[in-house]
């Protein structure tokens, strides 16, 4: 009796498709790989189709690059909240408009109207934006990760995309916090590690105010951490580092 059941079409990955990001990768990954391997963990929990909004931490001015090369390497494409003046830069600014990169005003997050329209049309075409929750280089002074911004919280309940939580840990060796200098050999080792998307379910049907984007805010740090706990073999600190309670100067390329 003949088989009933047609042939499962196979899914093109993102990356297959001729785009701007062939040249980016073309000229990132052979540097990338040279500073850095990755080990990555239950990659298979990163969703090879459909759109969602991807959370790491952030501690080094060089993540964005190490999670773009991951999100690569996993055959999806990576799409960054951005600070609105970079692409106003020459040649950069041009790279970032034709690869997706949604523009964030200086101060402002993904609260906005533009980043949410973007969010959006990110769902609409099943793809992926990455967004940094802590907004800024964690204050931590052991790197864990630090009290959230709500952006990525208002973002993944107005849009209803799915929050998949990543860590990662190794990229302080090859860029350290607050420096800007690489240090190319010996060559780093870089651990991450994807998690299950984050249940924010609780907060689907109550009004989003700051109580509410707070907690569910939360709920996507507590994930981010638990990975980065499993990743390091040891436990953060009971009480998550809150730079609004600290006298220090705030920093960072994306904004959430």
């Amino acid at each position: 009796m003949p088989d009933s059941n047609p042939p499962v079409k196979k899914q093109r990955s993102e990356k297959s498709r001729p785009s701007v990001f062939w040249v980016l990768a073309a000229l990132v990954i052979p540097i990338g790989s040279l500073l850095a391997r990755f080990r990555v963990v239950d990659a298979d929990k990163l969703p090879r189709t459909g759109a969602f909004i991807l959370t790491p931490n952030h501690y080094s001015e060089i993540d964005p690059v190490m999670m773009g090369m991951v999100s690569w390497k996993l055959g999806r494409l990576p799409r960054f909240l951005a600070k609105e003046s970079l692409f106003t830069v020459p040649v950069l600014g041009w790279f970032l408009r034709r690869s997706g990169q949604v523009p964030v005003a200086r101060g402002g997050s993904a609260r906005g109207a533009a980043p949410l329209d973007a969010a959006r049309k990110i769902a609409e075409e099943g793809r992926i934006v990455i967004i940094y929750p802590e907004g800024s280089l964690t204050r931590d002074p052991d790197m864990w990760p630090m009290r959230g911004k709500t952006g990525a919280a208002r973002m993944a309940l107005e849009t209803g995309l799915p929050v998949i939580p990543i860590a990662h840990w190794g990229t302080q060796q090859v860029m350290a916090r607050y420096s800007k200098k690489i240090s190319w050999f010996p060559r780093k080792t870089i651990d991450v590690k994807v998690g299950d998307p984050v249940d924010l379910s609780a907060f689907r049907d109550r009004p989003l105010d700051n109580t509410t984007l707070t907690e569910a805010t939360g709920v996507i740090m507590d994930a981010i951490t638990r990975l980065l706990e499993d990743l390091r073999g040891e436990k953060a600190p009971a009480e998550r580092w809150d730079p609004t309670q600290h006298n220090q100067k705030e920093t960072g390329r994306f904004d959430g």
